[in-house]
């Protein structure tokens, strides 16, 4: 005798499937936050193999191409890292030379600046500000910048670790920086055979995107913040305020901040208008900035990055947010290119090559 099911009791098709992805989605989720645990407790490990994966990137060409010249690895890979650490090392002292002998002028026209809009909030703005109110936020503020200083919370213990970690982390990135210019094809070849024969190919693809993808990324990262500084930079020019090139080279590094570095760079380059031009150079760099940021953002960021950076401006700010929330200023700066390539190494492993030819 068959025995009837009651339907009543039988789960609905939707929810089966709803419960079958939940259950895959806890189990990818949890993979990631193992992953991000392990990334954070190896910070140290992982952050010099971005720094040298980055220098690579840039130095890979003129490396090549010393060695084609007949330059032997170890002389070509020392050569082109020691240019470049020149190159950078001379920036910074030059920024700091400039921003050091404007400083004792910023200062106390900021400060005045600042006493005249505290003026105007108060005896001519047509919002109800009181004195007071203001008062209190300064003191506030101060609180909360001794509270951030204090010794007793380990903020300055933490901070000078931080600061050493960073400079382990940039010694060691230059030195696996050094080897991977210099026995890279040892390198890879040695990385090839440690993959299965039948999984070489779609290897190869993976390295192929990847490489491609960071290389797009810095690429128009750096015309990107090309345009941005030498615009900045003649606009403060221009307005009779100091600063201009470090301004601008500022500006070209924020660049490889997408969107966020642009806001604090306009932001920097505002304040120094402020500090030594006045209120009207300060309003006339801020609009120019806000029109750069956005002539980027929607016209010539997508053209410049192509399919390097082919991700949604909402992705970009998430994985920005995201990543200085669990790694800081260093998360930032490395959660876009990070996703990038992520991105775009699951788009190439899902390519079949036989069918796009």
């Amino acid at each position: 005798m068959t025995r009837e099911v009651d339907d009543s009791r039988r789960v609905p098709a939707w929810l089966d499937r709803l419960a079958a992805w939940s259950w895959r989605l806890l189990i990818v989720a949890a993979a990631l936050a193992v992953l991000l645990w392990l990334v954070g407790r190896l910070w140290v490990v992982f952050l010099p193999l971005v720094v040298a994966a980055f220098l690579c990137r840039i130095l890979a060409s003129p490396n090549l191409r010393l060695r084609r010249l007949g330059w032997r690895p170890t002389l070509a890979a020392a050569t082109v890292l020691a240019l470049f650490l020149v190159a950078i090392v001379g920036m910074g002292a030059l920024i700091g030379v400039a921003v050091a002998g404007e400083v004792e002028e910023i200062g106390p026209t900021v400060s005045q600046a600042i006493d005249d809009l505290e003026d105007w909030l108060v005896d001519d703005s047509p919002f109800d500000v009181q004195r007071a109110d203001i008062d209190e936020f300064r003191a506030d503020a101060g609180d909360r910048v001794r509270n951030a200083l204090e010794t007793s919370s380990g903020s300055l213990v933490s901070g000078a670790l931080l600061v050493v970690e960073v400079f382990v982390s940039i010694i060691l990135g230059l030195i696996v920086t050094f080897f991977a210019l210099k026995d890279g094809d040892r390198l890879i070849a040695w990385t090839r055979q440690a993959v299965p024969d039948e999984r070489r190919e779609l290897a190869d693809r993976l390295a192929d995107r990847a490489w491609r993808t960071l290389g797009g990324y810095l690429r128009g990262a750096a015309l990107l913040g090309l345009v941005e500084g030498v615009i900045i930079g003649i606009t403060l020019q221009v307005v009779g305020a100091s600063l201009a090139v470090p301004m601008a080279v500022v500006t070209f590094f924020a660049a490889f901040v997408p969107f966020a570095g642009a806001i604090v760079a306009g932001a920097l380059a505002t304040l120094v208008a402020l500090g030594t031009a006045g209120t009207a150079a300060a309003v006339i760099v801020l609009v120019v900035a806000v029109l750069v940021q956005q002539f980027d953002n929607d016209l010539l960021a997508p053209i410049v990055y192509g399919r390097a950076l082919n991700m949604h401006p909402v992705v970009v700010l998430l994985a920005i947010a995201g990543g200085g929330a669990l790694f800081g200023l260093a998360g930032s700066f490395l959660a876009v290119p990070v996703t990038a390539v992520v991105t775009n190494l699951f788009v190439e492993a899902r390519r079949d090559p036989a069918v796009d030819g």
